[in-house]
């Protein structure tokens, strides 16, 4: 299985993104770097854990960590896209090996209270604090002399954001490949409405912007990719092509009323509205998971 591909600089302002799957968890990890400083950016790592024995691991973010050090890279963020439901972050570890930032989007702190009260945490930080920079829409920052701008990208979850990245856009849980279609709105504090506004603003950039998703289901068995562009995706995507925004909404409840729950979403919440940091041990010096019973109403049964 194809676990790893480079996209190449296109020239001038444009960067190199390597992709690393995990097909754990069915999770693309981005390191966008600038050809011309090799400075770069670490995008929605992973840190692995296995839900039946309860074991934490760091295969896939010390995979990105070899890479770095390979190509002589150094890191100058470290981004996440939005609180993921289905892996644990690894942006946390990666800061204290690296040294470099943090940063998700400014509306993490509307997820941050969402979840407070799911897990009844009183004490939880609600502020954002957990992360170094929290980004507001039209945000600009440098990657060496790449230039990188922020997207509020909601509807996935309150709080997701684009990465656009010289003629790369990360579009993490918006759109996926284009024979996959559009990711889900019903988690809390999702909206098909706005999932739908986000993906039109994304559809705006130039025709041959390269996306990069942030998931790859691998649909009739094909090799996992996550390469595809601003025109493939208009022009292939199911959900997408020939679509109002009154029958994309209404195909988004219908088909998200039959998904079920990611099966890490209650585990991962906890760690990634903290930005990436396992629960403190407690006395006996072990970590702890709170686990809340019945909490997502309304979910389908696997």
């Amino acid at each position: 299985m194809k676990t790893f591909a480079l996209s190449q600089s296109t020239g001038a302002g444009s960067p190199d993104v390597a992709g690393f799957f995990d097909p754990r968890t069915f999770s693309v990890q981005y390191i966008v770097s600038d050809p011309a400083t090799k400075q770069c950016t670490i995008i929605d790592p992973v840190l692995d854990f296995d839900e039946k024995s309860g074991a934490t691991a760091t295969f896939c973010a010390d995979a990105l960590l070899k890479y770095i050090k390979e190509e002589g890279l150094t890191v100058a963020w470290i981004l996440d896209t939005h609180p993921h439901a289905d892996h644990f972050s690894a942006a946390q570890y990666l800061k204290e090996k690296t040294g470099a930032p943090t940063a998700i989007g400014q509306y993490v702190t509307q997820v941050q209270a969402l979840w407070k009260e799911i897990y009844h945490w009183p004490e939880m930080p609600t502020d954002g604090r957990q992360w170094d920079t929290l980004f507001v829409e039209g945000d600009t920052f440098a990657i060496g002399e790449l230039s990188a701008c922020v997207l509020h990208s909601p509807g996935h979850t309150l709080a997701s954001i684009t990465y656009v990245i010289g003629d790369a856009a990360l579009v993490h849980d918006t759109l996926f490949q284009p024979d996959f279609g559009t990711a889900r709105a019903d988690f809390p504090g999702g909206n098909a409405k706005s999932l739908w506004d986000s993906i039109q603003q994304i559809l705006t950039l130039p025709d041959d912007t390269r996306l990069f998703t942030g998931h790859d289901y691998m649909p009739d068995g094909r090799e996992p990719t996550w390469q595809s562009s601003v025109d493939e995706q208009r022009a292939n995507n199911p959900h997408l092509v020939g679509k109002s925004e009154e029958a994309y909404i209404a195909l988004r409840h219908q088909r998200d009323s039959e998904l079920p729950m990611p099966k890490l979403i209650l585990h991962a919440l906890q760690v990634n509205t903290r930005g990436g940091r396992l629960p403190e041990p407690e006395a006996n010096g072990k970590r702890y998971l709170k686990i809340p019973l019945d909490a997502l109403e309304g979910a389908a049964w696997d």
